[in-house]
C-alpha cells in the first residue's frame, strides 16, 4: 500500500510595499491647509510680548511696552465678541439690539461674585457663565417668540431688555454697579500674574486665549451639522421646518451660545479694562458690535475678528493723532467708504478682485 503525498501549500508572495503616491500628499497637504493660516496667526501673535520693535505713528511705544499690549488685548477681546454676536446675526439671522446685556452681565457680575461673594476670578466667572446661560435661555426664549411679529419684533424685544438693564446699572441700586462711575476692578480677588503693568503681557495673552476658544467654538459649531442647520435658518425658515427641523430650538440654540460667549467677554472686558464701565450696558454697545461685523463681514470665517480688531484700533488711535477733526467723523467715513468700496466686508476684497 503507498502512501499518497499531500502537496505543499506554496507560500504567499508578500505584498508589494505602499508607497506614497502624490496623489495621497497633495491629498494630504489639501486637508492641512486650512489650518496653515489659522495656527501661522496664532503663533505671531502669540510671540509678539516678546518683540520690542519700534512702529513709528501706528503705536506710541514698542510692540512689547505695556500700552501696546493692552491695546492689543482690548482688540483681540473685541474681535472675539464680533465674532460671538456673528454666530446669531451672520450664521443665524436673528439681529439682536441686546447682546450688550450679556456682556455687561459677565463684567459687572464677575466683579460682583468676588467682591460680595468673596470669590476668585476664575470660580466667579464660571458662576457668572452659569447665571449668564440661564438668564440667555429664558430671555430668548420669550424674544425669539416675538419672530411672529417679523424680525423686528425680536430686534425689539432684545433691545428692550438691553435697555431695562443699562437703566439698572446707571441708577446703582444698593450701590451694587457704581452708576455712571462703574466698579474698579477688584484685585483681591484676581490672580496676582494678571495685575499690575508688569504683567500687562499676561493679560494679553488671556485675551488672544478667549479669542482662540470662541474661534474653536463658533468654526466647530458652524461646520457641523446644526451650523448647516442655523444658515439653512437664515436662507429660508420655511424650509427647514418642512424638512421637521425645529427652527424655534436651533435660533434659541446660537442664541444662548453668543450670549454665553459674550458673558465669558464681559468677564476678560473687565480683566483687561481693570473695571466694569456701564457702557458696556447700553444698546449702542451692541450696535458697535454690529458695525464691527458688517465692517469685516458678516458670516463669514475671519470677516468678524478682522472688523473688531480694526475697528477697536481706530477707535483707541485716533483720538491720539492730532487730525484736526473729531475723530468719530473720521471713523464713521471710514466705515461708509468701507461699506461703498466692499459691501460684503473687508475680507471679501480679495475675492471680488480675483472674480
Amino acid at each position: 500500500m503507498t502512501a499518497t503525498r499531500t502537496p505543499r501549500a506554496t507560500p504567499a508572495a508578500p505584498a508589494p510595499a505602499v508607497k506614497d503616491t502624490p496623489g495621497a500628499k497633495h491629498g494630504l497637504l489639501r486637508r492641512l491647509r486650512p489650518a496653515t493660516v489659522p495656527v501661522a496667526v496664532l503663533l505671531v501673535l502669540a510671540l509678539l510680548p516678546f518683540s520690542a520693535l519700534d512702529v513709528p505713528v501706528l503705536l506710541d511705544g514698542p510692540v512689547n511696552s505695556p500700552g501696546s499690549l493692552q491695546l492689543f488685548a482690548l482688540c483681540l477681546v473685541f474681535g472675539a465678541l464680533a465674532l460671538g454676536y456673528d454666530l446669531m446675526f451672520g450664521r443665524t439671522g436673528l439681529l439682536s439690539f441686546g447682546h450688550a446685556l450679556y456682556i455687561a452681565g459677565g463684567s459687572y457680575g464677575a466683579q460682583l461674585a468676588m467682591t460680595e461673594l468673596g470669590l476668585g476670578l476664575l470660580p466667579a466667572a464660571l458662576l457668572t457663565l452659569v447665571l449668564g446661560a440661564l438668564a440667555a435661555l429664558v430671555l430668548g426664549a420669550v424674544s425669539l417668540r416675538t419672530l411672529a411679529l417679523g424680525s423686528v419684533g425680536f430686534a425689539m424685544v432684545t433691545l428692550a431688555f438691553a435697555q431695562a438693564g443699562s437703566i439698572y446699572v446707571e441708577r446703582n441700586p444698593g450701590g451694587l454697579t457704581g452708576g455712571e462711575e462703574g466698579l474698579p476692578l477688584y484685585v483681591d480677588g484676581v490672580p496676582d500674574a494678571l495685575v499690575g503693568v508688569q504683567n500687562t503681557a499676561n493679560v494679553y495673552w488671556l485675551a488672544l486665549a478667549y479669542l482662540v476658544l470662541v474661534a474653536g467654538v463658533v468654526w466647530t459649531v458652524t461646520a457641523r451639522p446644526a451650523g448647516r442647520v442655523w444658515q439653512a435658518i437664515r436662507d429660508n425658515e420655511q424650509r427647514v421646518a418642512v424638512l421637521g427641523r425645529s427652527p424655534f430650538a436651533h435660533k434659541l440654540g446660537a442664541f444662548v451660545l453668543a450670549s454665553s460667549l459674550a458673558v465669558l467677554g464681559g468677564v476678560l472686558h473687565l480683566v483687561v479694562t481693570a473695571g466694569a464701565t456701564p457702557h458696556t450696558s447700553t444698546p449702542e454697545f451692541t450696535l458697535t458690535l454690529l458695525v464691527m461685523v458688517v465692517l469685516g463681514g458678516s458670516g463669514t470665517r475671519w470677516g468678524p475678528v478682522v472688523g473688531g480688531v480694526l475697528f477697536t484700533y481706530l477707535d483707541q488711535r485716533l483720538g491720539g493723532w492730532d487730525l484736526g477733526v473729531e475723530p468719530m467723523l473720521i471713523l464713521g467715513s471710514l466705515f461708509v467708504l468701507a461699506v461703498c468700496l466692499a459691501p460684503g466686508g473687508v475680507t471679501t476684497l480679495g475675492r471680488r478682485r480675483s472674480a
